[in-house]
């Protein structure tokens, strides 16, 4: 099975911490469109298996009219073979929700909605420049809900410098009431080239506490594994039989196709990414090109990818998988350079798997790149 990712480069305003590939500027919504069409078409023999899941992100893909959006969604199914129970979510704010849409959404297969609601506190949502408020927050997820999506995801980000740890409790339990299954939290990351970044040089805003963020993190452990979550991936925690199917691709390796600018695509031997230039983007599709890099992975590369990944899952790294895939050479190397993360108990070993304490998800990416061969 594999999936598909569109890019929507638009949105209504510019978030202060973020640093995903957008423009606030829509004259070009239409000519975006019908490249991202054009790319579709372009791409159709990427994928040779059946498309299990959708993603439209962006971006905020939730602005486009319902008509460009079904458009988008007709020609996904002429060119690929999208299967029928497939998981297809929209990301969307709080903001653009209301009932004709969820109507519209629902009609066109649309079948999980990931709001970005960030926090139900005015004050944070001031401070990160969101365009919704708290109660257009708790309204959104009502009127989905109504509108019978059962299948609702909302991100909420941990760390920002106001954010006491009981207005923290606060947002978490608030996400719960609502008989949320799945939550991604992120901590506030000071992103290069950001209006948060600038602002902290200029002393206009206070810096980012990591031992906050920490502290953040490990209270949200505890609250959602009292609440009955799993832990099912370093920001991502899920109900049983609630992942996301789509994100957890990335992390298993399956293969998945990126539409639109700055979109990435694997196929397990390479991994692609799009130009990150609206109009460049729109004036290459015009000529029925696709502007994108591409690098091809060594061997030694994609045990390295696939310990970053699975590190990353509560799974883990399975040692089977490493031996089969790589060697008992290459298992017993990792083995040794695991040694320091299992001692300071970062790092268990159990069912012949290598799997992240609670202690060591704090520091997931040192002790993956730990691991990397070289």
């Amino acid at each position: 099975m594999a999936g598909i990712y569109i890019h929507i480069p638009f949105c209504r305003k510019a978030c202060h911490y973020c640093n995903f590939h957008f423009s606030t500027t829509h004259h070009q919504i239409l000519p975006m469109l019908a490249s991202i069409e054009k790319e579709a078409e372009l791409q159709k023999e990427y994928l040779t298996e059946n498309i299990r899941t959708v993603y439209f992100g962006g971006g905020t893909p939730s602005i486009l009219s319902i008509e460009s959006l079904e458009k988008l969604m007709i020609c996904l199914r002429k060119f690929y073979s999208i299967e029928a129970d497939a998981e297809i979510t929209l990301e969307t704010n709080p903001d653009d929700i209301h009932a004709e849409k969820l109507e519209a959404w629902k009609r066109m297969g649309i079948n999980r909605l990931s709001i970005g609601i960030q926090s139900f506190s005015d004050q944070d949502l001031l401070w990160m420049n969101r365009a919704h408020s708290a109660e257009q927050a708790i309204r959104s997820i009502e009127l989905a809900r109504a509108a019978g999506f059962d299948n609702i995801t909302i991100d909420l980000i941990y760390g920002t410098p106001a954010l006491t740890d009981e207005v923290w409790k606060i947002n978490v339990q608030k996400a719960l009431s609502f008989g949320i299954d799945h939550l991604s939290c992120y901590a506030l990351t000071v992103e290069p080239k950001t209006g948060l970044e600038k602002m902290i040089a200029q002393k206009k805003m206070e810096a980012v506490d990591p031992e906050k963020q920490a502290r953040h993190f490990t209270l949200l452990m505890q609250w959602l594994l009292e609440a009955g979550f799993e832990h099912y991936e370093i920001s991502n925690f899920a109900k049983p039989g609630k992942r996301s199917k789509h994100n957890s691709n990335y992390w298993t390796g399956t293969h998945y196709l990126g539409l639109g600018p700055s979109a990435h695509s694997f196929n397990g031997q390479s991994r692609q990414w799009n130009i990150a230039n609206n109009a460049l983007y729109i004036q290459s599709l015009t000529n029925n090109k696709v502007p994108f890099e591409i690098e091809i992975l060594s061997k030694m590369e994609q045990l390295n990818e696939y310990i970053m990944t699975s590190l990353r899952t509560m799974e883990g790294l399975s040692l089977h998988r490493v031996r089969k895939g790589w060697g008992e050479k290459e298992l017993s190397i990792i083995m040794g350079l695991a040694k320091k993360s299992i001692d300071r108990k970062y790092l268990i070993l159990e069912n012949e798997q290598l799997v992240l304490t609670n202690s060591g998800k704090l520091m997931a990416d040192g002790i993956a790149s730990d691991l990397f061969f070289v």
